[in-house]
C-alpha cells in the first residue's frame, strides 16, 4: 500500500488551487442510499447533485467511479502537542519549532484520514509555558486552507495558591487565540473548584469547554453537570472510559445528569491520551440511549500514551461498531456529523448548500468502507486537498480468478520476483 497524504495532491485534471474561483465536479460517486451521483463544487459549497452524467463544471472533473462519498470527518480529541513522539529517543523536545513540526505533521496525517476540522489539546503551564500552544497556533496558520485546527489550552492546575499562575495562563492562552478551555480536573487538588474556574473563564470570553475526565465518580460528574447545565456555547468531557467501570444504576443515573445538562462526550475507542490514566471506552450505547450526544475521537498519536495511534476516524468508526455494537451509520456519525457538532462547525451533508467538506473512499456500502477504508480522497473547502491510494497484488492462483482485476504489468518481472497475478484496488 502507498499513501501520499502527508503532501496533500490537487486532483489528476488539475483543480483549481482556490476554493473561491474554483468549481470542481465530482462524477459518478455513490452515496449511502445507494444513488450514484455528480457533485458539482463552487466557492467552498455543495452547489449542485444531480443523477450521474447530468452536471457539468467549467473547471476540474474528479472521478469517482467505484468510491463512497461521505461528508468528511472531523477530529474532535487530538494532543498536538505531544504527537508523533513514541520513538524519540531521550527527553521529548518542546522548542517552539520542533512543535510544531509534531502539529503539523499529525494535522496532514489525520487530514490524510479524512478528518478536515481538529480540535488539538495542548498543555501549558509548567517549564513551557506557553510555548507549545504558540507553535500550535503557528501551525495552524501554515494548515490554513488545507485543514481547520482549533486549540484547546490545557492548565495543569487552577485552584489554591499553584493553581494563580495556572488561571492567568489560562486568560493568556484564550488572549493569544486558544478557541477552547480544558484541562484536567481530576489532577487538581480541588476538582470541583477547577471546573468551576474553567466555566468562569469560558463564560467571561464566550468559549467552549472541552476537559478530560476518567469519568468514574458519580459525585463529581453530577457536580460537573449541575455547574455546567446551561453554558453556551457548550461544555465537552471525555474520554469518561470509567463510566463504563460504575454499576449499571450508577452509569445510567450519570448519564441521564450529563444529558439534562446538555454535556458532550467525545470517547476515544482506539485508545486512551495522556490527559487520563486508564483505558477502555465510554459506555456509548448506554449514554446515547440516555439522549447524550457522544461523539469520538482518535485520543494519541502515537506518543507514551498510545504508541500504536492512528489518528484515523474511520477506525474509531469501525471500532463503535465492531467492538461498541453500534450500527456503521450511528458510527460514522461519531466521527462525522457528532464530531463537527461537538466542534461547533456547520453541519455537512451531501445536498446543495452544504459546505464541501467531503470523503471520497473506496467501496460501495458503509460497512465495507469502515472495514477496508484504504483508498481515499479528502475534499476540504471545495478542493482536494488529500489523496491515500491503495494497490492489492495477488500471484496467479486459480482462486483468485473471479476477482476483480486491472491490467497486468506490461514491464517483465523483475528476476526472482513471483509472477505478477490479479491487481485489486482498495
Amino acid at each position: 500500500m502507498s499513501a501520499d497524504s502527508k503532501q496533500p495532491q490537487p486532483p489528476e485534471d488539475g483543480a483549481a488551487t482556490t476554493a473561491d474561483s474554483a468549481s470542481l465536479l465530482l462524477s459518478h460517486a455513490r452515496l449511502t442510499d445507494g444513488r450514484t451521483v455528480d457533485v458539482r463544487l463552487v466557492g467552498g459549497r455543495i452547489e449542485a447533485v444531480g443523477t450521474a452524467g447530468s452536471l457539468t463544471a467549467a473547471g476540474a472533473r474528479v472521478d469517482l467511479t467505484g468510491y463512497l462519498l461521505l461528508p468528511a470527518a472531523a477530529e474532535p480529541h487530538a494532543h498536538a502537542d505531544t504527537a508523533l513522539t513514541a520513538d524519540t529517543p531521550g527527553p521529548v523536545s518542546y522548542a517552539p519549532e520542533d512543535v510544531q513540526r509534531r502539529a503539523t505533521e499529525a494535522a496532514l496525517l489525520q487530514l490524510g484520514h479524512g478528518a478536515t476540522a481538529l480540535r488539538a489539546h495542548v498543555r501549558i503551564g509548567d517549564v513551557h509555558g506557553l510555548g507549545p500552544l504558540e507553535a500550535v497556533l503557528q501551525a495552524r496558520r501554515s494548515l490554513r486552507g488545507l485543514a481547520d485546527l482549533t486549540a484547546v489550552a490545557v492548565p495543569r492546575l487552577l485552584t489554591g495558591v499553584a493553581g494563580a499562575d495556572g488561571l492567568a495562563m489560562l486568560r493568556d492562552a484564550v488572549k493569544m487565540g486558544a478557541g477552547v478551555v480544558g484541562g484536567c480536573p481530576d489532577l487538581d487538588p480541588d476538582p470541583a473548584g477547577y471546573v468551576e474556574a474553567v466555566l468562569d473563564l469560558a463564560a467571561e470570553h464566550g468559549v467552549p469547554v472541552d476537559l478530560h475526565t476518567e469519568g468514574d465518580d458519580p459525585a463529581r460528574l453530577a457536580r460537573l453537570a449541575g455547574m455546567a447545565g446551561g453554558l453556551r456555547p457548550g461544555v465537552t468531557i471525555g474520554p469518561c472510559a470509567g463510566l463504563a467501570r460504575l454499576p449499571a444504576d450508577a452509569a445510567r443515573r450519570a448519564a441521564d445528569g450529563l444529558a439534562a445538562a446538555g454535556v458532550t462526550v467525545v470517547c476515544l475507542p482506539q485508545g486512551g491520551c495522556g490527559g487520563v490514566e486508564s483505558r477502555g471506552a465510554a459506555p456509548v450505547r448506554l449514554l446515547r440511549a440516555a439522549g447524550v450526544r457522544v461523539a469520538a475521537g482518535g485520543g494519541a498519536l502515537r506518543d507514551v500514551a498510545n504508541p500504536v495511534g492512528r489518528g484515523d476516524p474511520l477506525e474509531a468508526a469501525y471500532l463503535l461498531a465492531s467492538l461498541g455494537g453500534l450500527p456503521p451509520r450511528e458510527a460514522y456519525g461519531a466521527v462525522g456529523a457528532e464530531a463537527r457538532a461537538v466542534m461547533g462547525l456547520p453541519e455537512v451533508r451531501v445536498e446543495a448548500g452544504f459546505p464541501a467538506e467531503l470523503l471520497a473512499v473506496r467501496g460501495e456500502r458503509l460497512a465495507g468502507v469502515l472495514s477496508l477504508a484504504y483508498s481515499r480522497i479528502v475534499v476540504h473547502r471545495g478542493r482536494v486537498v488529500a489523496r491515500t491510494s491503495a494497490v492489492r497484488e495477488y500471484c496467479d492462483s486459480a482462486a483468485a480468478l473471479d476477482l476483480p482485476r486491472q491490467a497486468r504489468p506490461e514491464r517483465p518481472p523483475e528476476p526472482g520476483s513471483p509472477p505478477a497475478g490479479p491487481v485489486v484496488r482498495s
